[in-house]
């Protein structure tokens, strides 16, 4: 498969002044550290991590709603890093973002239409029959009535509001769209059916995900990839079948052995990896690996020197010093 986005080395340091009545010292809070991924075209990858730790704020570093501090974005084998907003406009149509808060994206004061076709005019399109046709087909698609043009979005559920989102994001026929958390905001109940409805339309238009989440069960159900994301980085990516029936970081083996069990005959069997302590603050992060102030099997190594992320098998990356040492 072909690399559809690919980066390497992506950091986004957002300075945080301190000092008292002048504020002149200035903090890097490092949301982001030296990430390096591609994702394939028509794949989905899935983010994981706790809050905080980044996932969205890489999300939108890969569309450029924000600029990296350093390193590089490949889209399609172009790099579009360092384009100006003149350059980058051509790039706008190829990538969009379904936002976490299906009510908070929306303007209250626009009907679903203008909502919908706005994208087209900004790129543009006329607000003309054709336009209204095009709207149509894809509130159509994403599985709202005609009707529904005419109302506003308050007049809706908020899985209808998300549908609304999902349309406007893919008016314009993107191939990479970065869903930030797409479903979190919504009951349970809805949740399958927006993730059945990004899988279906996946399949029809030919789309690539970048699927941020924290619920590991959506995650599993939708992704081919999944990356996990610790303070800024990023300790493990593989394959979601790998990932999940052998995590290897323990980090991802405490995400995935704190996913409930239903089954009582199952729970408390298999691997169970607990951690404890709160997450450390990207303004001042550990040195050397940063999860060994929770790690139950920290050693010396792991205080003093940042593990990089290392195949362990074919397709999965490692970022743990245990695994170098098992492996020797």
């Amino acid at each position: 498969m072909n690399p559809l986005i690919e980066f390497s080395g992506l950091s986004k340091h957002f300075p945080v002044r301190s000092g008292g009545l002048f504020r002149r010292t200035v903090t890097p809070l490092r949301a982001v550290d030296d990430v390096s991924l591609s994702i394939n075209s028509g794949e989905t990858l899935g983010l994981v991590g706790e809050s905080g730790c980044g996932k969205s704020t890489l999300g939108r570093l890969l569309i450029r709603l924000m600029e990296p501090t350093e390193g590089s974005i490949r889209f399609d084998g172009q790099e579009i890093t360092g384009l100006n907003a003149k350059a980058m406009r051509p790039h706008r149509k190829a990538m969009q973002i379904v936002f976490q808060d299906p009510y908070g994206a929306l303007n209250p004061r626009m009907m679903v239409e203008d909502i919908v076709m706005e994208p087209l005019l900004i790129h543009g399109a006329k607000p003309d029959a054709d336009s209204r046709r095009l709207v149509g087909e894809m509130l159509k698609l994403v599985g709202l009535p005609t009707r529904a043009r005419d109302r506003f979005p308050h007049e809706f559920s908020g899985g209808q509001r998300q549908r609304v989102g999902i349309a406007r994001a893919l008016i314009l026929r993107p191939r990479f769209v970065v869903c930030d958390e797409p479903v979190s905001a919504l009951d349970v109940s809805v949740q399958a059916q927006i993730v059945n409805l990004l899988q279906d339309l996946q399949t029809e238009l030919g789309l690539t995900y970048l699927f941020i989440a924290h619920d590991l069960s959506v995650v599993k159900h939708i992704s081919d990839r999944v990356a996990v994301m610790y303070l800024g980085k990023v300790v493990e990516v593989a394959d979601k079948r790998a990932i999940y029936a052998s995590p290897q970081h323990p980090y991802t083996q405490a995400l995935i052995g704190a996913v409930p069990v239903l089954n009582p005959r199952v729970r408390g069997r298999g691997k169970r990896q607990r951690i404890s302590g709160d997450i450390p603050s990207a303004l001042n992060p550990p040195s050397g690996c940063r999860f060994h102030t929770r790690c139950p099997h920290v050693m010396p190594i792991c205080k003093e020197t940042l593990p990089p992320l290392l195949e362990t098998a074919p397709g999965h990356g490692v970022a743990c010093h245990l695994m170098t040492q098992t492996r020797a």
